[in-house]
């Protein structure tokens, strides 16, 4: 691929505690979750973004950002990995490797700490400000875009472009 695989790292909207009772799992938003989600709904629209693969998390609040950023997103193909939930920056790497090369841009929605863990890892340049924001912390609702040069399976520490970095407060809230 001439320009490289663009891989969009999506952490869940903010979710609810207000349930204690409630397996980690099964959590759902928080109203600023949907707030926030519905903020990156509209700026996935703006910006026209579009993927081949979405890979969630099985758990309900990626689900449920999932949901309601959709509609902002086009994308051929939608698949929940369990393997995603509570993941490792190792693990997602893993899963990273193991997408079809058919694949040339990619949405993976997923948890911290291992999202944040994994884009500090990929990175080995990017934007000032996008990196610079990134550094900052990877709050819910964060989107990180990476350019990835040369096929999924090989991809390393190191070797990721950091094109973007925003959070749901970079956003307007209309």
């Amino acid at each position: 691929m001439e320009d490289g695989h663009r891989l969009h790292l999506l952490r869940h909207a903010k979710s609810s505690w207000d349930d204690d009772a409630l397996p980690d799992a099964e959590r759902p938003l928080s109203p600023r979750g949907r707030k926030a989600a519905s903020a990156l709904r509209r700026h996935f629209k703006a910006s026209q973004l579009r993927v081949d693969l979405v890979l969630c998390s099985p758990a309900r609040r990626t689900r449920q950002t999932w949901d309601r950023v959709r509609d902002g997103v086009r994308c051929t193909e939608v698949r929940f990995v369990p393997d995603i939930y509570e993941a490792s920056a190792g693990a997602l790497l893993d899963v990273v490797r193991g997408i079809d090369e058919s694949a040339g841009s990619v949405l993976l929605i997923g948890h911290n700490p291992g999202l944040a863990d994994l884009a500090e890892q990929l990175i080995a340049d990017g934007r000032d400000e996008a990196v610079t924001r990134l550094r900052e912390g990877f709050p819910t609702g964060a989107f990180a875009t990476m350019r990835l040069n040369g096929p999924w399976r090989a991809t390393d520490p190191h070797t990721g472009f950091l094109e973007g970095f925003v959070r749901p407060r970079d956003l307007p809230e209309r």
